[in-house]
């Protein structure tokens, strides 16, 4: 029976759902006996025919999550169940050379480093897609003038294109970083016990070294008995870090499909109803469920951080809870990334309705540069600011249009009507938005192609 809605599929794609299922986690840890098996064998440490024959059984299939978890039920070690299980698969001769030198740190945190490996692969494509589809937005509206917001309140003339490319260079950021965390954070750690590779003498680093090119990871510098869980701190901080960053495109396609707004709004199917009360109602729900995985995703590096201070060479306050946090922030950002591509890609853009926000406050989106022209002919900036506010705040009382009442205004009779005029076009605001926007795009492209 599933609970979570990430077991009942709701949430997570089948690719990263994969991933991390339980038969899939048992795969990675027998990986990981195999790996070192043949690393063993290859340098003598155990026999080369006992070698061959352990790879042979982790790579058989008959050791199953649901052979391991019957197991489970007398002994009260998963891993102890896996490693039984193993055994029981390999010819007599050589049982008794399985798990030799290793502890179940060695599996289960090498093994996670595969899952996160694998995963980091599927959500770094998702956002490079993601950032691909926003800089393709970006190059179209580059020069196109719209409304900027500071504080929700008309600010000044920003090309609506901007805003896109700085998510798309934000999305290159991302995949940059995850590829310099995985660097850290990906690693292969089979040395026993305590970290010394005890049982295993001076050929344990070589074991492992091995084992680690094998799996594709980087061998562990050093370890107590487990990696240090600032690896996996930095691993799920980096997926909420970039989950934060499409709650903010997310933010923002909410609020620009607002009714008083309208200039995007989300797909919307035949069929699709937005209310079960209100019939009109087209509500922005996929980019809401990214607001709303967002908060549960960074939820995960508050845990993540606490599982840093383990007592001596380990414990297990780590443990039961790693089987949420990395799986949980992998699908939740995963899920995040897919859904936000679909939004991009089905978003609807009004032009019509950008260009008329521009108007909304009666021109006086222009101040700015009302406030540029007075100083370009002399007036001291204060005394300037003071009459464009001046003027502007009756216009708003007047419902007057703010060109109008500045051609009405002696404080501005310098300017002359054509003079102000020249001023009320949007286009000639834009400043250098439509260039930056531009280089923004081909700098996140070669980033993220």
């Amino acid at each position: 029976m599933a609970i979570l809605p990430i077991d009942g599929g709701r949430y997570g794609t089948p690719e990263m759902t994969r991933i991390f299922g339980e038969q899939a986690r048992v795969d990675c840890q027998l990986r990981v006996e195999g790996a070192v098996a043949r690393a063993q064998g290859r340098i003598g440490m155990i026999p080369r025919g006992a070698a061959a024959s352990i790879r042979r059984a982790a790579a058989s299939g008959r050791v199953t999550a649901a052979r391991i978890k019957k197991l489970e039920e007398r002994s009260g070690h998963d891993t102890a169940a896996l490693v039984e299980a193993l055994s029981m698969a390999c010819p007599a001769p050589a049982r008794p050379w399985v798990h030799y030198g290793l502890t179940s740190a060695d599996l289960v945190d090498t093994a996670t480093s595969m899952q996160m490996r694998d995963a980091l692969a599927v959500i770094t494509g998702r956002i490079s897609r993601l950032g691909l589809a926003l800089a393709d937005i970006a190059e179209r509206y580059a020069a196109v003038p719209a409304v900027g917001r500071t504080h929700g309140q008309h600010a000044s003339i920003v090309p609506f294109g901007l805003r896109f490319a700085n998510w798309a260079t934000e999305c290159a950021a991302h995949v940059e970083r995850m590829a310099q965390m995985g660097r850290r954070s990906l690693v292969c750690k089979t040395l026993g016990v305590v970290g010394t590779g005890s049982l295993m003498g001076a050929a344990a680093p070589r074991v492992q070294s091995l084992a680690a090119a094998e799996l594709g990871l980087s061998p562990a510098d050093a370890a107590t008995q487990v990696v240090p869980r600032e690896r996996h701190a930095e691993y799920v901080f980096c997926l909420a870090l970039a989950g934060s960053t499409l709650e903010r495109i997310a933010t923002e396609v909410r609020n620009l499909q607002r009714t008083e707004i309208a200039e995007v709004s989300e797909r919307f199917a035949r069929g699709q109803m937005g209310s079960s009360a209100v019939p009109v109602k087209r509500n922005p729900i996929k980019s809401e469920r990214v607001t709303s995985l967002s908060r549960l995703l960074r939820a995960q590096v508050q845990v993540s951080l606490e599982n840093v201070p383990l007592w001596h060479e380990r414990d297990l306050s780590n443990s039961a809870n790693e089987r949420f946090t990395i799986p949980t922030a992998s699908i939740l950002l995963d899920d995040m990334a897919n859904t936000m591509a679909a939004v991009v890609a089905g978003m609807s853009i009004h032009d019509g309705r950008i260009a008329s926000n521009i108007w909304a406050t009666g021109g006086q989106i222009f101040a700015e540069f009302v406030l540029e022209a007075m100083i370009k002919r002399g007036v001291p900036r204060m005394e300037a600011y003071r009459d464009v506010q001046r003027v502007a705040f009756e216009a708003s009382r007047s419902g007057t249009a703010f060109a109008d009442a500045l051609a009405a205004d002696a404080a501005f009779a310098g300017l002359g009507r054509a003079g102000i005029s020249r001023i009320f076009r949007p286009g000639a605001h834009l400043g250098a938005g439509p260039a930056l926007a531009r280089s923004a795009c081909r700098r996140a492209r070669r980033a993220l192609s």
